[in-house]
């Protein structure tokens, strides 16, 4: 008899369907569990536990690792520097990738002030044998900049949950993190993962998810508790049920949530009108179907290669220049997310992370600004007045911060701070969380990359300037301890790349493995799900200012590339020029089959 929650058994032999499962079950059909929901992160290089089962890894000198917080605060300061050419929506965009693909069973929508690990004040740790045994707390330095003003010593942190945990591993083996969403890049954010959720979120009419009307646009539903997923004020302020429990988190975030809810809907309907016969299940896949590919295609020739370089995804098979399909789909390919990906080198950019989020209107002109801090988890901001509008443009005309070591104090200091003085700081968070997953070493994983293994501090200068070199020196005890998502962090950018070559190897695996381990992937022709050459062209039109276009309240104009800053190269032009920003013609998904109305009667 299996625990609930463990990585679950297909019943039966998988049916080759025309439609993903929303699971992700049966994409593999040798191994119909892999890269489904709820099962673990695949491991690139063998974990760091101290004790090689799960205890929190140490120095090779037998003491403790630097604190976090030491780290954030001199390695990973303030130094505001917008980026010269990309907009703050790649950032953002990022983050709706990540959420697609990974998710850590266990981490809770943040409740900052519900300390656990430490004392009701913040001043001290509690006693181990007072405290549940998932607590990992960051130790904050007597004279740390923020905290030290407000007595603070004590940072909450609860581990994620493992596959010993749930009971679903022998007690002595290595845990493992569960992932538990899907693994593969379905916009399961969008629909959810399991299908209890995405039966949840649909009408059950014309194919559509279920929306809200108000003031006349179509907003998602709301949550049935709003207070455990919100930090709302006031409890007539909305908080939206959507595809993913982290939906709220952000304003923006909750903009592109919305966005791609509304691009279901509208295929949904353009499809109805087009096949009038379909019934509502045809229509909701056969729209899931083409939103996945759309944002399959945005994220591989539009998103990724600002961040790994459209050179070196070219040279790893990653995209291909062609208007056929691309049958690399591989079955012996492992799909899943890797643990050293999710919690290591997708996490360096939330440097790109802005403090600031601008209010533009339809002329580019700034109405106003809305602080980070202000608005976590409380996204009823987005509905009030034009501003859905207003953020959508603000991500495509604000650069996002420049990818280097600095991070905005937005993130380091007030992260969740839900009108107290201070918040958190989410990059000792994600070196904290790299280290509770057991993630290899930077040196562990310069090697895995190809680099050669330093021995002394000087031999990470092939990518490290001098001055991290010494403070890595000062901070750690010797080059094995240093974190990944440290030493990756610090490493100078390969061409082409917004990252040096150990968080490049890391990200291209990922995404080589998301592709050709997905057999739906949008250009593999050789599945039942696959779409007709022609189908499969027009999906290639789509991106991103499209899809901002056609689904915010009334935008107007767009540069052609969202991604990019405008500029001459890359001016705003009307949302129905249709040769500079265009669209998909889904007169391609006429059914053939229903062309004479004569086979079936008058209607």
């Amino acid at each position: 008899s299996q625990q609930p929650g463990c990585p679950f058994q297909v019943n039966g032999p998988c049916q080759d369907t025309k439609y993903r499962s929303i699971d992700g079950s049966c994409n593999n059909l040798r191994n119909p569990g892999l890269g489904s929901a709820n099962t673990n992160y695949k491991r690139l290089i063998p974990q760091r536990y101290s004790d090689g089962i799960h205890k929190p890894p140490v120095s090779v000198t037998g003491r403790n690792l630097p604190s976090t917080r030491l780290l954030s605060i001199i390695l990973f300061p303030d130094v505001p520097i917008s980026d010269p050419f990309f907009t703050l929506i790649a950032m953002q965009w990022g983050q709706i990738v990540t959420h697609d693909m990974s998710m850590a069973m266990g981490t809770t929508q943040a409740k900052p002030h519900a300390n656990h690990c430490c004392s009701p004040d913040g001043r001290l740790q509690l006693p181990s044998h007072q405290v549940p045994s998932t607590c990992f707390p960051i130790a904050l330095p007597h004279d740390d900049p923020v905290y030290s003003k407000f007595g603070q010593m004590c940072m909450n942190f609860i581990r994620s949950t493992t596959d010993v945990d749930q009971g679903c591993a022998p007690p002595n083996k290595p845990h493992e993190q569960i992932v538990t969403v899907t693994h593969f890049m379905d916009s399961s954010l969008v629909y959810g993962s399991t299908p209890d959720v995405a039966a949840s979120l649909r009408e059950g009419a014309g194919g559509r998810l279920k929306v809200d009307h108000r003031h006349g646009r179509p907003w998602p539903p709301a949550v049935s508790n709003k207070s455990a997923t919100c930090q709302n004020m006031d409890i007539n302020e909305p908080c939206y049920l959507l595809g993913d429990v982290r939906a709220n988190q952000n304003p923006q975030l909750t903009v592109l949530q919305i966005i791609l809810l509304r691009e279901h809907n509208r295929l949904a309907n353009a499809l109805s009108h087009i096949n009038p016969h379909w019934d509502d299940e045809t229509l909701f896949q056969e729209a899931r179907r083409i939103l996945i590919a759309e944002f399959q295609h945005i994220n591989y020739y539009e998103f990724l290669p600002i961040f790994l370089g459209a050179s070196n995804m070219y040279e790893q098979n990653l995209i291909y220049k062609t208007n056929s399909y691309v049958d690399d789909y591989r079955e012996d390919i492992d799909p899943r997310t890797s643990n050293g990906h999710a919690t290591g080198a997708f996490r360096y950019f939330h440097t790109a992370i802005q403090g600031q989020l601008q209010l533009i209107g339809e002329e580019r002109s700034v109405y106003g600004a809305l602080r980070l801090s202000d608005f976590l988890n409380r996204p009823g901001i987005v509905e009030e007045g034009n501003n859905l509008d207003h953020l959508t443009r603000g991500m495509t005309t604000q650069s996002q911060e420049q990818v280097d070591q600095f991070h905005t104090s937005e993130i380091t200091d007030f992260l969740f701070r839900n009108g107290m003085p201070f918040g958190r700081d989410l990059k000792a968070i994600d070196i904290q969380r790299g280290r509770d997953h057991g993630l290899a070493s930077y040196n562990d994983f310069r090697e895995f990359c190809g680099l050669p293994r330093a021995g002394k501090f000087e031999e990470f200068s092939d990518y490290i300037s001098s001055e991290n070199i010494e403070r890595l020196a000062l901070l750690y005890a010797h080059p094995d301890d240093v974190d990944f998502i440290v030493g990756g962090a610090l490493e100078a950018h390969v061409k082409d790349a917004l990252s040096g070559p150990t968080f490049l190897c890391v990200l291209l695996d990922q995404f080589y493995r998301t592709r050709v381990g997905d057999r739906y992937f949008y250009e593999h022709g050789s599945h039942q799900g696959a779409f007709l050459p022609e189908q499969l062209n027009e999906i290639r039109k789509a991106s991103i200012s499209r899809l901002l276009c056609d689904n915010g309240d009334n935008i107007q104009s767009m540069q052609p590339e969202g991604f990019r800053v405008i500029s001459q190269g890359n001016y705003l032009v009307p949302c129905h020029d249709t040769n500079s920003i265009p669209i998909i013609d889904l007169a391609y998904w006429k059914d053939p089959i229903y062309n004479n109305e004569h086979i079936y009667g008058k209607k």
